[in-house]
């Protein structure tokens, strides 16, 4: 099913709010461009002043930021109810979508459309930066949006969502109050962290291409189910995605930035004799359409994955019980970091009384080790391109209108930063860039590029080596590679054989104990062969992870049930014209 439709999904079933000013976020920005100019040499002054005219005249004609700095102005001028405070912050986002989505199933087209949507999400905060109305229903609220540029239909969208916005931050800011004063200490922190206003008008970002070879692929693909009759399933899909996202706020803030990403993949599934499902979903996900695979690689892919499935179903299964060294390969050391390295960096605050720092396993980890010491973890949204390959992890300025920054998040083994957005947590009072949004969502703390790397890192050879030299120390006769993982289990995992390296294909292997102690205490060796692993999804990200060598990891036999197979053949072949 096309994003989109999860876009309106989420847009009916969540509330959220917003607010701007047009002169004032013209006269904050120039004034404070000016006071900067003074500092520099006359070169780079020219420089700044053609930059500053270039972006005020692509603001000046864009309509859609013209009717949202309009009428944020003029909801700052007149935005007070009677016996309530008026407003200290609003922001206004608008997210415009237009995505192609296509599906193929045993050699055939199941789907196709392309959709354009947009959103508009309107914040307002009553209070202060140290204590604010960001609770409950005062977190905001978003609706779809004219899809035309109709500066006075946009402008009364945004009006009636500024009025509902505010009402319900005056009820959210008294309820909040309410359920702090059930603790006897105060918050530690702001509620709000301030931010300086940013102009920056980004180009805007477009799809063009032309679908037909696109689907073709996709058709062709999937009829390799010809040529394996024990294939049960066997799709293909692509989803091309143009992005632009509109920002103003009354801090002075106008931004419009906009990116593409494309995504393609593969997905087969069969069964084994004794019922065991077995399945492979390789995948493609990139900024540049250049990038995605040609017609002749993408069948080659295929191929490969049918000719695995048929491997799988033939391969032994596991041994009960192991409990010794396993190798992962760059991709599936990608999902390891991912899940327990990105998703436990980032700066989400915890529910009112609870006094973590944050959520997640690393809530405690603050100027702890949590890796080897060996080992370090940035993440750079700045970068947008790693070895020859675009980041779709990338960009310039977050969701809540702050600049993006790199942060060393784990330097040498110990965790000296989280990921932060504008809303605090203690000992980060302020944002460092990271705060993102999915479609008509609130902005959280988010990965951007999350970038693993070692100051002893080894060649794929050697640390293959070092894998075999531990199964010697242990008198064990193998020990375990593991290709690809969906989620924690792995798909694709391979004996290597002690005596001479060989490796055997096995399946029905579940890991235990793979979490982040493993991580801290039993990685033992890190490659040189860092990938680039880009992760398509509402907010997407990119991580970048060298294999890894755990020295002790328990696998074991899975005990999950095994399904029937199916009770008749499946249909006769006919020829494909």
């Amino acid at each position: 099913m096309s994003a989109i439709f999860h876009w309106y999904g989420h847009l009916f079933g969540h509330s959220v709010r917003l607010r701007d000013s047009r002169f004032m976020l013209i006269s904050i920005f120039v004034l404070g461009v000016a006071a900067a100019l003074c500092a520099v040499p006359a070169s780079a002054q020219d420089k700044s002043e053609k930059a500053l005219s270039a972006s005020a005249k692509a603001a000046a004609s864009d309509p859609v930021l013209a009717a949202m700095r309009e009428e944020l102005e003029r909801s700052k001028a007149h935005l007070k109810m009677e016996n309530i405070a008026a407003p200290y912050y609003i922001e206004y986002s608008v997210l415009d979508l237009d995505e192609y989505d296509a599906e193929a199933a045993f050699g055939a087209l199941r789907q196709k459309q392309r959709t354009h949507g947009r959103s508009a999400r309107v914040v307002v905060r009553v209070g202060d930066y140290k204590l604010d109305s960001y609770y409950g229903p005062g977190t905001g609220f978003a609706d779809l949006a004219p899809l035309d540029d109709d500066a006075t239909a946009l402008r009364h969208q945004l009006w009636l969502a500024t009025d509902q916005a505010y009402k319900a931050a005056s009820q959210a800011l008294a309820a909040k109050k309410a359920v702090f004063s059930q603790f006897s200490s105060g918050q530690p922190f702001d509620d709000f962290a301030a931010a300086p206003a940013l102009q920056s008008i980004g180009p805007w970002a477009k799809l063009d291409f032309n679908p037909a070879p696109w689907d073709a692929m996709l058709e062709k693909a999937t009829a390799l189910f010809r040529s394996d009759p024990k294939i049960e399933s066997l799709t293909s899909q692509l989803r091309f995605r143009a992005v632009n996202r509109y920002f103003v706020n009354t801090e002075g803030t106008v931004t419009r930035k906009g990116y593409t990403v494309y995504f393609m993949n593969l997905s087969g599934a069969t069964q084994a004799d004794d019922g065991m499902r077995l399945e492979r979903s390789p995948y493609y996900s990139t900024g540049s359409l250049k990038e995605l695979p040609t017609a002749e690689a993408f069948q080659a892919d295929a191929v490969k994955m049918v000719t695995t499935l048929k491997a799988l179903r033939e391969a032994p299964m596991v041994d009960e019980e192991y409990r010794g060294p396993v190798l992962f390969s760059n991709d599936a050391a990608s999902d390891v970091f991912y899940g327990m390295i990105g998703e436990n960096v980032l700066g989400r605050r915890p529910k009112p009384g609870d006094s973590s720092r944050t959520e997640g396993e690393f809530a405690s980890s603050y100027k702890s080790r949590v890796l080897p010491n060996s080992i370090s973890v940035i993440d750079d949204p700045t970068l947008t391109v790693f070895d020859g390959k675009t980041l779709i992890g990338s960009y310039d300025i977050d969701d809540e209108g702050v600049r993006a920054a790199k942060v060393s998040v784990i330097e040498n083994g110990e965790l000296v930063n989280y990921l932060v957005g504008r809303e605090p947590i203690r000992d980060f009072p302020e944002s460092n860039g990271h705060g993102r949004a999915a479609p008509a969502q609130a902005p959280v703390p988010s990965m951007g590029n999350l970038i693993v790397s070692s100051k002893q890192a080894l060649s794929p050879e050697d640390i293959k080596k070092k894998l075999i030299e531990i199964c010697r120390q242990e008198n064990k006769p193998y020990g375990y590679r593991v290709e690809t993982l969906a989620g924690y289990s792995p798909r694709l995992l391979f004996r290597v054989y002690e005596k001479d390296g060989r490796e055997e294909l096995v399946r029905g292997a579940e890991f235990n104990e793979l979490d982040t102690r493993a991580l801290r205490n039993d990685l033992v060796a890190v490659g040189n062969d860092a990938l680039v692993s880009n992760r398509e999804g509402q907010i997407p990200m990119t991580v970048i992870s060298p294999s890894i060598l755990f020295d002790e990891i328990e696998v074991k036999r899975t005990d999950a049930k095994n399904a029937k197979l199916p009770e008749y053949p499946p249909p006769d072949l006919v020829p494909s014209h």
